[in-house]
């Protein structure tokens, strides 16, 4: 079975801002895992796949994503693109930014490429934040969203072949 790394981002003391967290734990729940309790936990280990959780996504990332087939960025939007939950494939490419603590998935890609000589496929699941205050909370809008973000999921994992046994697919 190829491995796969869940990967989200975000801040979940700023209310929608830590809606990757809340995706990763229901993913990890419908993968039979238990869900840590707090984002300060730790994400169970499993063979079918692996769950990471930071504030940012930073270059040191690169080399645990090249030991990975695949990777799913999870992370929330502030509406600057038209869907409000959207999955889409990532591909290595540098990208500058004006801001010093951001780098995107792309980016982090092209490191990866670059410097460990592995390119997983990844895709970059985006869900609508409406609030951004400061709370660990998700805002109503926000939280119902989850469950098309997650069928958005679901869909690329069988898409992409990455779990074909119905076991490791319980609960859709």
């Amino acid at each position: 079975m190829k491995k796969i790394l869940f990967t989200g981002y975000g801040n979940p003391d700023r209310e929608d801002d830590g809606v990757a967290w809340h995706i990763l734990c229901e993913v990890a729940s419908r993968l039979g895992m238990p869900a840590p309790k707090s984002y300060e936990d730790e994400f169970p280990q499993n063979d079918l796949a692996d769950f990471n959780f930071s504030l940012q996504l930073t270059p040191e990332m690169a080399e645990e994503i090249a030991g990975y087939d695949h990777v799913c960025f999870v992370d929330a939007h502030t509406g600057n693109i038209p869907e409000q939950v959207r999955l889409v494939r990532v591909e290595s490419e540098f990208q500058r930014s004006p801001f010093t603590h951001h780098l995107t998935p792309n980016s982090l890609l092209s490191f990866c490429e670059t410097i460990y000589k592995k390119k997983p496929s990844a895709a970059l699941l985006s869900v609508r934040g409406y609030h951004f205050r400061f709370s660990r909370e998700l805002s109503e809008e926000t939280l119902a969203l989850i469950p098309q973000a997650i069928d958005l999921v679901w869909d690329w994992l069988q898409t992409e072949g990455i779990f074909t046994d119905s076991k490791a697919l319980k609960n859709t």
